[in-house]
């Protein structure tokens, strides 16, 4: 099965044909609990995001700064587990047949549920990609080849610490396209400089067609607008899950107000892409 031609493929050529970036935006499968976090998710397109990263709740989230390790920790106490990561996606599909939905995590979760049970469930829901953040290129057997062969794009990570050396290893089975972590180390911490970013993302096009997304550290709108003006994306999410988290209780439950302020956010967000014209 092929990758090509696939949600996100489809939705890049679009964005391309606008003359501008795309969004996306990031949440926690099961934050804070199941229906409210289904509400969030299919509110998102409507409030502009372009493509959508899902997380998949694990015990251990390494790469994640603080917003990130709490809200999988909501979610894993609000009874999230993968069947209910897919059952989202399903019910989001009822409704959306476009908008790119890429699951993003860790490989443990995948492994434990096993890897053609959860690729051929995760095709059925209507997963588009996947980025999972501890599994290098030399282990490209264990999920990235499977994952091309079941049709699902597999989306590497490239980093400020990402040679020329090391470049082609990254790069030879990505497809969707490469996201570029624009700092080194966890989400939500700091932010690098738009000269930093442009250059990267220059570095990152002599070795590739793809499209380049830019993450961790984009908080504002008009960081947000600031990578669009050089990348094909931005991606936001711990500003996302800090504006959610201020919309709990002292339990940690949804106050009534939580899904219109996180997508009224979101939607500050894509003003700010929106208005990049490249």
């Amino acid at each position: 099965m092929s990758t090509t031609n696939s949600r996100i493929d489809r939705r890049f050529a679009a964005l391309k044909a606008e003359g501008r970036a795309g969004l996306v935006a990031f949440i926690t499968a099961g934050d804070p609990d199941h229906d409210t976090c289904l509400d969030l998710l299919k509110g998102l397109p409507g409030a502009g995001a372009d493509l959508i990263e899902l997380g998949m709740p694990f015990t251990d989230p390494m790469a994640d700064g603080p917003a990130i390790q709490a809200s999988t920790l909501r979610a894993l106490a609000a009874g999230a587990r993968m069947t209910r990561t897919l059952d989202l996606v399903k019910a989001f599909r009822e409704g959306d047949a476009d908008t790119p939905i890429i699951l993003m995590g860790y490989y443990n979760p995948v492994y434990a549920y096993g890897v053609d049970r959860f690729l051929a469930d995760a095709k059925t829901a209507g997963v588009d990609g996947l980025i999972v953040v501890d599994l290098p290129p030399e282990e490209d057997g264990e999920l990235c080849l499977p994952a091309q062969a079941a049709g699902v794009n597999f989306i590497r990570l490239a980093t400020p610490t990402t040679d020329k050396a090391r470049l082609p290893a990254v790069l030879a089975n990505t497809s969707g396209f490469i996201y570029y972590v624009s700092i080194a180390g966890i989400t939500g911490a700091g932010s690098a400089t738009s000269d930093a970013i442009a250059a990267a993302v220059a570095h990152l096009r002599t070795g590739t067609d793809l499209p380049v997304a830019v993450g961790f550290g984009i908080t504002t709108p008009q960081g947000a607008a600031d990578v669009a003006r050089v990348a094909d994306a931005a991606v936001v999410g711990s500003a996302i899950v800090r504006r959610l988290e201020a919309n709990l209780d002292a339990d940690g439950k949804a106050k009534p107000g939580l899904v219109p302020d996180v997508l009224g956010f979101v939607r500050q967000l894509a003003a700010g892409v929106r208005g990049a014209r490249k």
